[in-house]
């Protein structure tokens, strides 16, 4: 499941916006997963393969808190995760019921995870934070995830805020949320959207020398001639 470093180190330079921007233009319209806030601010962008953990709605016989010491619980679902990945957990937008608290997320941390996204919620937010691991959620809820959720399997595809997630996809964290780029669309994500983020840096530069935007964003053949004449240079 690992990324090359260089990929890494790539896609950390381009935002989520530009992102949703490139795989736009490519006809992927349903990428940026709703509810995937930073916990806390100044989170950085972050980049990894996603691996992914599904609940469904919790049933009495099944969330229960004996259900934390099954073989498939989210316990062994830790246990797997690989170094370097961004877990992805649907939570199915509950709000009311945390899926992981601080002793959960500071065992993720020690395995190296990257950062944990669900369009769910965590509990125990003061240790959670503490724990040092990047989240991006819907927020806090006191309940345990039995209160609410049922967790069945990890390492399927999931959907989470609305996007289908495949495991070995990748996925792009910063202060817009997450962003997924399926894992098909890697390689010509890693050139189009990086000359997509030198293009509106060159844009950006343009408008605080005063320029108009009308033949500039998106830029006209005069500017296209122009910004490539500066590509050529930087």
């Amino acid at each position: 499941m690992s990324l090359d470093p260089k990929i890494v180190e790539t896609l950390a330079g381009v935002s989520t916006a530009t992102l949703t921007t490139y795989l736009l233009k490519k006809g992927l319209r349903n990428v940026w997963m709703r509810g995937t806030k930073p916990l806390r601010e100044g989170q950085p962008r972050l980049v990894g393969r996603a691996f992914t953990l599904r609940f469904v709605p919790a049933r009495e016989d099944l969330a229960t808190p004996e259900s934390w010491s099954n073989p498939r619980s989210t316990r062994a679902a830790i246990e797997a995760m690989p170094e370097g990945c961004i877990t992805v957990v649907d939570a199915m937008g509950i709000t009311d019921a945390g899926i992981f608290g601080d002793i959960l997320c500071a065992r993720m941390q020690r395995r190296g995870v990257a950062a944990l996204v669900t369009d769910g919620v965590v509990r125990d937010v003061a240790g959670v934070l503490g724990t040092g691991l990047p989240v991006w959620c819907q927020g806090a809820a006191a309940p345990p995830s039995v209160a609410g959720l049922t967790f069945v399997n990890w390492q399927e595809p999931i959907g989470c805020g609305g996007v289908a997630v495949f495991p070995d996809d990748v996925v792009v964290v910063d202060q817009d949320g997450a962003v997924l780029i399926p894992a098909a669309f890697l390689d010509d994500v890693l050139k189009g959207a990086v000359e997509q983020e030198a293009l509106e840096a060159w844009i950006m530069g343009e408008v605080e020398k005063g320029a108009a935007l009308p033949g500039l964003y998106p830029p006209n053949a005069e500017n296209k001639a122009r910004y490539d004449a500066w590509r050529a240079k930087n």
